[in-house]
């Protein structure tokens, strides 16, 4: 019974970090790309402040899949980095922390590419 809690409130915190995006698309002129960039320094703020651990070990995927937090694994990198090499840290450690999220974007977006006809508006 436990584990299927782990997926109810990971489906409802991921859901609802859906839909205060989808509110802030629909009721203001916030532009997906804010909105992205928002939701990134949120899960940097929210790390840097040590809220967004407790909410990683409560909701596990619903709070680590989102936008928010590849916000927490670049400022947990940068924390790390910064411990282990100093200032230049700063510099590295998001990079390394988050290489296999973005290294895997970029090349599934490139299949899709290839695959899929875009449509221009």
């Amino acid at each position: 019974m436990e584990e299927f809690m782990n997926y109810v409130w990971s489906f409802i915190i991921g859901g609802l970090l859906c839909v205060i995006a989808q509110i802030l698309i629909d009721r203001t002129k916030l532009t997906p790309a804010r909105i992205l960039v928002l939701y990134v320094c949120a899960g940097v703020v929210l790390n840097a402040v040590g809220l967004y651990e407790p909410l990683v070990s409560f909701a596990k995927a619903g709070a680590t899949v989102p936008l928010t937090g590849f916000g927490n694994a670049l400022a947990r990198g940068v924390r790390k980095a910064v411990a282990l090499s100093g200032p230049l840290g700063a510099l590295t450690g998001g990079l390394t922390a988050t290489s296999g999220g973005i290294a895997a974007a970029l090349v599934f977006g490139y299949l899709t590419a290839l695959i899929f006809k875009g449509k221009p508006k």
